[in-house]
């Protein structure tokens, strides 16, 4: 797995009990999967000789990011080597230009947009194609958790995001009801599963709560978003999990927002709310075996992101926290505690929607040291 964050450590777990081998490259020693993993090579993903160095001897290589150039994915394939995703699939994780445009191609709802090429052009977008200010303005390649992502109100407050000198992406602001994921499965052979359409809380562009399933989605609507993730999984040929993030428009309708051809942090509460984990079915996709169960354990699950704060040492409160709720499951990814990172995050699940978003909500924020009762 190339990248050592903590998509690969929570994988790497999900793999001790098949007995899989496995062999990580990450940017340093102490990134969160780098601590647990036995067999580890430091290096840059961003260099080719290194790439190809770690990538010789494994039966297939995947990713905890996707940042690694698609130039150099398409050199390990042209070598014989198995990638999967593969890179004709993942730019479409990568690039947000090539994204929206294929998805276009292909019929599937997306907020207005276009590539612009300075902040004249983005005015003349948002007047003539968007409905006017405010839009939103991202860079195609290299954000992610808000990061690389602009909110403009006029032409004078969009030269930020062409200082990098990489190209723009300009989409409307999408007045919408709530945010969504669907997440499914696609294997080699074409088996796949969807698990249960969820919904996303974001706060300052951080995925904050995470409930499955969405409450009160029409079953309709949730059929369309898990049929709509499936299509899109087998038209861009993507094999391993595929997060598709949603936009739940005010008159019923959903709006792709993003992809991630990767685990993903609306798919973190399957670890104790699904019979198979994202964790687990991302690795029987790679690897081509046959795909496990993607329903639900109870009927709701409710994950929380730990978020740094101003105490680094969390571990005095697990005290309270695994007293106060014995069915408490705590994630905790051994990254050093910075305020706003993500350091960790907590499942909780019962048959009280209400009950149980509280025990994931109360853990989260103790743990952070928001609340201290």
């Amino acid at each position: 797995m190339v990248g050592g964050g903590q998509l690969a450590r929570m994988t790497h777990e999900a793999g001790i009990p098949l007995g899989i081998g496995f062999r990580l490259l990450s940017d340093t020693p102490q990134d969160s999967a780098a601590k647990v993993v036995n067999e580890v090579v430091v290096g840059d993903y961003r260099d080719l000789d290194t790439l190809r160095a770690f990538a010789r001897g494994c039966d297939v290589i995947t990713f905890d990011h996707e940042h690694v150039p698609t130039g150099h994915l398409l050199t390990l394939q042209e070598e014989g080597l198995t990638v999967r995703p593969g890179p004709h699939a993942l730019v479409y994780a990568q690039d947000k230009g090539r994204m929206r445009a294929r998805l276009t191609e292909l019929g599937v709802p997306c907020p207005r947009h276009r590539l612009v090429a300075d902040p004249a052009d983005v005015e003349r977008f948002a007047t003539r194609e968007a409905g006017g200010f405010p839009v939103v303005l991202k860079t195609v390649r290299g954000g992610y958790d808000g990061k690389g992502v602009w909110v403009v109100g006029s032409a004078a407050e969009a030269a930020e995001p062409f200082k990098a000198g990489v190209p723009v992406l300009a989409e409307e602001k999408v007045d919408f009801a709530r945010e969504l994921a669907a997440n499914v499965v696609r294997s080699p052979h074409g088996q796949a599963v969807a698990y249960p359409v969820v919904e996303s809380v974001q706060v300052a562009g951080v995925c904050d709560t995470v409930i499955a399933p969405a409450p009160g989605l029409a079953p309709e609507l949730a059929l369309a978003a898990q049929e709509l993730a499936l299509r899109v999984a087998k038209e861009l040929d993507v094999v391993g999990h595929l997060a598709v993030e949603l936009f739940e428009t005010r008159d019923g309708r959903v709006l792709v927002n993003e992809l991630a051809m990767r685990p993903h942090n609306s798919g973190h509460w399957t670890q104790d709310g699904a019979v198979t984990s994202q964790f687990a079915n991302h690795l029987r996709a790679v690897l081509d075996l046959p795909l496990g169960d993607p329903r639900p354990r109870a009927p709701w699950t409710v994950m929380a992101n730990v978020l740094g704060g101003d105490f680094p040492d969390m571990y005095p409160a697990y005290l309270h926290c695994m007293a106060r709720d014995p069915q408490l499951k705590i994630h905790m990814y051994a990254k050093d505690v910075k305020p706003g990172r993500k350091v960790g995050h907590v499942t909780t699940y019962g048959e009280d929607l209400a009950e149980v978003r509280e025990r994931a909500r109360h853990a989260a924020d103790y743990l952070r040291g928001v609340i201290d009762e």
